[in-house]
């Protein structure tokens, strides 16, 4: 399946029915009055976060959606049937902007979400609806409500658990591979990873979620290389894994080059827990590994894992740090929820208490 982060899409709702204008016509009926039915609304166009999707191939060929048109309103006061609704299904972590791409609609992360874009147009009124003692035989309808029509943009943020970062052909996708059943193309020149991945990993009889994207290099952030386009699917993530490769020349530099072009990015990214793997270590002897270790430890104060995607030495080790991140972020996220959910409650209760009698 290929994969698709960012699309721009046209929608429109279904316009209303328009109301009949009609009067009934019988045999031995001299005056039938009018029996002119209602129109029916129009379709709504409903945008619906679904798992199992993890791109938006589906948009890149079909860019236009429209909900059906409601039924004209009919004689013996026969209301127009409802347009059909149209619904798109995207993937949880899809992100919904205006055309201009300067206004986010709607942030879509949680599976079942469904946001409602474009409501179909009201139903037209029949003059069977106008009959009054005053007025007994009316030829008044009304018309059914207009379309509404919109352009938007559809981006997508994987809901991943860790984020993979790293310079080219640190081992990100070896180490994916080593732990999951992704199968990501492993080769040794820089840039083999085109397009984010993920994998499942599991220990201790516990799941999470890698999304291993390209490798970044010095400016990614203003376009450089591939990786700028793919930061974003990192900004869910509860913890980042920084892969260093222990063979390169300088594992210090390297590390500040991926954190100056994560703080350049921004979305909070340096605020993230980070663990780093000191990947290659299969190539070293004990002593160079603890050189090394030292000289990053002069540079960050993150936990530093030596590990080798190869021989799965440290992999293990790895997935536990890992795991454990994830439950502090968890732990963290759901405090923050309820201190929220506190202050509304709270200020809920002074609203009561000094609302006017």
């Amino acid at each position: 399946m290929k994969f698709l982060d960012q699309c721009k899409i046209y929608i429109k709702s279904g316009a209303g029915g328009d109301g009949c204008l009609s009067f009934r016509r019988e045999k031995c009926i001299e005056h039938g009055g009018p029996d002119g039915g209602n129109g029916g609304r129009g379709g709504h166009v409903l945008i619906e976060a679904v798992e199992g999707l993890n791109t938006l191939i589906d948009f890149r060929y079909h860019q236009h959606f429209k909900a059906g048109r409601g039924g004209h309103g009919m004689g013996k006061n026969r209301t127009g049937g409802k347009g059909k609704d149209k619904y798109l299904q995207v993937p949880v972590g899809t992100q919904i902007f205006d055309e201009d791409y300067g206004v986010m609609l709607a942030d879509l992360t949680e599976a079942g979400q469904v946001l409602m874009m474009l409501e179909g147009g009201h139903p037209g009124t029949g003059n069977a609806a106008f009959k009054s003692s005053v007025n007994q035989a009316p030829r008044r309808t009304t018309p059914g409500g207009p379309a509404e029509e919109m352009w938007v943009w559809l981006r997508l943020k994987l809901m991943a658990d860790v984020g993979l970062v790293g310079l080219p052909n640190a081992g990100k996708s070896t180490f994916l591979a080593a732990v999951s059943s992704a199968k990501p193309k492993i080769a040794d020149y820089p840039f083999t990873t085109l397009k984010p991945q993920l994998g499942v990993v599991g220990v201790d009889n516990r799941e999470f979620v890698v999304a291993d994207i390209p490798g970044l290099i010095e400016g990614a952030h203003e376009g450089h290389g591939l990786g700028d386009r793919f930061l974003g699917h990192i900004e869910r993530c509860a913890t980042i894994l920084h892969m260093i490769d222990a063979t390169g020349k300088d594992v210090a530099t390297a590390y500040k080059t991926i954190r100056h072009e994560l703080k350049s990015y921004g979305g909070g990214l340096t605020k993230k827990k980070e663990i780093i793997g000191l990947n290659k270590c299969d190539a070293l002897d004990q002593e160079l590994i603890d050189m090394i270790t030292e000289e990053l430890r002069s540079v960050t104060k993150s936990p530093i894992i030596p590990i080798s995607a190869i021989s799965h030495f440290g992999v293990e080790k790895m997935s536990r740090a890992l795991l454990k991140n994830i439950d502090l972020n968890r732990k963290a996220e759901k405090k923050r929820d309820m201190q929220q959910n506190d202050s509304d409650h709270d200020d809920e209760i002074q609203n009561k208490s000094w609302s006017p009698i």
